[in-house]
């Protein structure tokens, strides 16, 4: 339209014209300066948590930041593929949060190389973008599905079983009576003691510990593979959860059995990592 005007003030020479081509280029000079220095000086971290399981949906952390002393940012989008966040108001020399949930189908090692930040700001008449050159890369791990627990693995916990633990729990027999906390279940209030105290006391029990597990993924009789890998990931999850310690043994690579989170974590990026070529029993 600048251009048409433009023409057609030069040919006939009307200065009415003239005015309305010179506002209009105007808008379009103050609309790009102050588009592009909205983006300038912006920058955007992801977070992914640690555990990212395929098929299920998880809270992506995205931040921008402005580090402009003197314009906020406006109107902010975040895109990358085909997911995208808007930030209406960044403030100036902060930053601001988000979080998208997203999902992926399988499992293994994923990257976003593709970030950009677009906005339409101020007066929504072009759209601009900047490419942002960070890369992030991380791991989904198997999709945990339901499954019943391998033969081997029933016949483990069953012969071992459980045996009692000097440590606190809410499993095993009373090891005495202290001071309620507000995170303690209420059915574990002990209702006389605190009729007789006047206080609120809670029954301190102990924990069960288990015999440790050690899951062989050769010789576990799932013919799937990938439901082989999901059995075994739903099995880790559902055993540490309980306390029990648990390891895993792939072809020569062993993991002794433990409960704790680092320990759940290598096991589960191992089993995200394997491949059929990495096996070759019962495939």
């Amino acid at each position: 339209m600048s251009i048409f005007l433009g023409f057609a003030a030069t040919n006939t020479g009307n200065n009415l014209i003239y005015m309305i081509t010179a506002a209009l280029l105007s808008f379009m000079g103050i609309s790009g300066f102050f588009g592009r220095r909205n983006l300038l000086y912006v920058s955007v971290v992801v977070e992914f948590p640690d555990e990212i399981y395929a098929g299920r949906p998880f809270p992506l952390k995205i931040t921008v930041k402005n580090n402009k002393g003197i314009m906020p940012g406006f109107l902010l989008r975040v895109t990358f593929e085909s997911n995208e966040v808007l930030f209406p108001y960044v403030g100036t020399k902060t930053d601001t949060f988000k979080h998208l949930n997203i999902s992926f189908p399988s499992r293994g090692k994923y990257s976003i190389e593709t970030l950009h930040v677009c906005s339409v700001f101020p007066f929504n008449l072009f759209i601009r973008c900047i490419k942002l050159k960070d890369v992030y890369e991380y791991l989904v791990l198997p999709e945990p599905k339901k499954c019943h627990l391998p033969e081997h693995l029933q016949r483990q916990m069953t012969s071992k079983g459980e045996k009692p633990s000097q440590k606190a729990g809410y499993d095993g027999e009373l090891i005495s009576v202290r001071q309620y906390r507000p995170t303690d279940p209420i059915k574990y209030i002990s209702w006389k003691a605190t009729a007789k105290t006047g206080q609120f006391k809670t029954k301190e029990l102990s924990s069960l510990a288990f015999e440790p597990v050690i899951i062989d993924f050769d010789n576990t009789n799932i013919s799937d593979f990938e439901e082989r890998i999901s059995c075994i990931t739903y099995t880790v999850l559902y055993l540490i959860k309980r306390s029990i310690p648990v390891g895993l043994k792939i072809n020569d690579k062993v993991f002794k059995p433990e409960t704790s989170h680092k320990h759940k974590l290598n096991m589960l990026r191992e089993l995200a990592l394997l491949t059929r070529v990495a096996t070759h029993k019962n495939i």
